[in-house]
């Protein structure tokens, strides 16, 4: 226990390795660090990715589908990459390191992005608006991008975590707090997205590539500044050792006791007799009945133990044994994820090529680009989050009797529905579109004079959804992994984020394939104006609607973990 309650009592340290102090470390006197760090990371984020579409279009001289899958696997590699991220986090290096040592990797890769396109032998030679990239060009380009991909998988699953660790699960006071973090920390990528989505995505489309990627590689120096700034307030956890060995070894005890039966009460079931866990940053979790076969590594038999210490690839922990089951308890709702984000993902593809067709004049000279649209996803955003913060969660609180007004369940089930109806909307504006292209035979039109504000309310559906989905999932990973795991557990959102790119690739080919047998130009063709855009959108709300009934069964079954004692 801290004493005289001026040390935190969730085991974090200071940056010298010393007992955290409540009062000069954590809190939002830290966290205004991390979410500024998070601000500056996204803007070079979004500044780089949100128009990389047209770059890879104009300058690379892709076409619409090979763009699209080239941005949805990359996108998708984005969001593979924290898993190896998280793991160093957790096992080895704690989340301040990771995040240090990969934001610097991520630097490096912006400014090679940079040079790319804006140095002489390295950017692709134009003429008249047509580029002809040699295939090295191409591959700096692709090199410097999966540069960044790697960056971010140290970047992304980390800081929300590492934001989250600044607060005292075990003080109420502190703990109550920590749920109105997880909003504004998502507030500030969004800030960061919105200066991206006009101002970059306007430089780079009017004033030029190396500019437009020179400024997000600054934006991501001065990210790493802002995060050291804050070292001597940070609180850090212990890193725990290898999460992935202590859950191969229940499952190796649990099948080598496979016919060993598990006894009905459960204090006959192995546990340290310490009042801390023998996981290091981690309370003790309490024994569940669900997943009962994974008890059966801890139940002691008479060879379990060698010399006097217990074997832990043939005895392990009541509390090692809820780790694995916390995490397999999280899968059924991570994978309901997938189809989300691969709604969320058309932003960066479909709905651009969509606004591409469209008249994108603002007045009789200034044209904004397609891309710049996502600015409104993020104005929805930044609307939402303190709306759901100030009025919406002190308003359901009253009626739910729950802390945070939803529960992070039903936060991200609304966040789901909302999704369907993003869906609907870009579908309908698809079908008007096209009738005014046969209606007035503008086939062969680049852009038909129909105003490109029309797709404004599907960005704003997206960026309603976001708040509720996505925080929630920031959240409830966060909560409910086990303490040792929480970058692991951070990650999976991401990856779901990553298969969902996936799915959006697999889906675009697979249209792309049947759709143009014998000789037909498809869904998708290169002139939108002579494709069906729209049946690619309805099966995304079809898929949309079937993944909200899953959640729904799957939330039911869903069973919350209940941890004890201290780290």
């Amino acid at each position: 226990m801290a004493e005289d309650g001026k040390i935190t009592n969730d085991g974090t340290v200071d940056i010298h390795k010393n007992p955290a102090n409540k009062k000069e470390t954590g809190n939002w006197k830290a966290c205004r660090f991390i979410v500024g760090n998070e601000c500056f990371e996204s803007l070079a984020y979004y500044g780089m990715c949100t128009n990389l579409v047209n770059y890879l279009e104009k300058r690379l001289n892709m076409g619409n589908v090979a763009a699209s899958n080239s941005i949805t696997n990359w996108s998708g590699t984005c969001s593979i990459t924290p898993l190896i991220g998280a793991f160093l986090a957790d096992s080895y290096l704690g989340r301040y390191w990771t995040i240090a040592s990969f934001s610097i990797l991520c630097v490096f890769g912006m400014t090679l992005l940079t040079l790319s396109a804006s140095v002489k032998g390295l950017k692709p030679s134009c003429e008249n608006d047509v580029c002809h990239p040699t295939s090295s060009q191409t591959a700096v380009c692709f090199i410097a991008l999966y540069l960044i991909a790697l960056g971010t998988g140290g970047i992304t699953p980390c800081v929300s975590s590492f934001g989250a660790d600044q607060f005292d699960e075990t003080d109420e006071t502190e703990k109550k707090k920590k749920s109105s973090y997880f909003n504004w920390y998502y507030m500030s990528i969004n800030v960061g997205a919105l200066i991206a989505s006009s101002v970059l995505v306007w430089i780079q489309m009017n004033v030029g590539w190396g500019w437009g990627f020179g400024i997000p590689a600054v934006a991501m120096a001065i990210a790493v500044v802002f995060f050291f700034s804050g070292s001597r307030l940070y609180r850090l956890q212990k890193p725990g050792g290898s999460a992935l060995t202590r859950m191969f070894q229940v499952l190796v005890a649990s099948l080598r006791k496979s016919n060993v039966k598990v006894p009905e009460d459960k204090s006959l079931l192995y546990e340290t007799i310490d009042e801390e866990c023998n996981i290091k940053g981690s309370r003790k979790l309490e024994h569940t009945r669900k997943l009962r076969f994974f008890d059966k590594a801890a139940v002691e038999t008479i060879s379990d133990h060698v010399k006097g210490a217990a074997n832990p690839w043939r005895l392990c922990a009541v509390t090692q044994v809820e780790e694995l089951k916390s995490v397999i308890r999280l899968l059924p709702i991570w994978a309901t994820g997938i189809v989300f984000s691969t709604v969320y993902n058309q932003m960066n593809t479909m709905f651009i090529l969509q606004g591409n067709t469209m008249d994108q004049h603002m007045g009789p000279r200034f044209k904004i680009p397609s891309a710049c649209l996502s600015l409104f996803d993020t104005l929805s955003v930044i609307f939402w989050v303190p709306v759901y913060d100030r009025l919406i969660m002190p308003f359901a609180r009253k009626y739910t009797g729950h802390e945070c007004g939803f529960t992070q369940l039903q936060r991200m089930g609304i966040g789901l529905v909302i999704s369907i109806f993003s869906m609907v909307a870009a579908g309908v504006l698809e079908v008007v579109r096209l009738n005014f292209v046969r209606r007035h035979n503008y086939y062969d039109v680049e852009e038909i004079p129909m105003s490109i504000f029309w797709q404004v309310p599907q960005y704003l559906l997206i960026g309603c959804a976001e708040v509720f989905t996505f925080i929630g999932q920031l959240e409830f990973f966060y909560d409910q992994a086990p303490d040792a795991m929480r970058s692991l557990c951070s990650a999976l959102p991401l990856t779901a984020v990553a298969l969902g790119n996936y799915l959006s690739t697999l889906l675009v080919t697979v249209v792309t394939n049947v759709t143009t047998r014998n000789g037909k130009l498809g869904w998708i063709p290169d002139n939108l104006n002579k494709g069906h855009l729209d049946y690619f959108y309805w099966i995304l709300a079809i898929l949309s609607v079937i993944n909200f009934f899953v959640y729904l069964w799957i939330s039911k079954w869903y069973t919350y973990k209940k941890a004890k004692g201290t780290a």
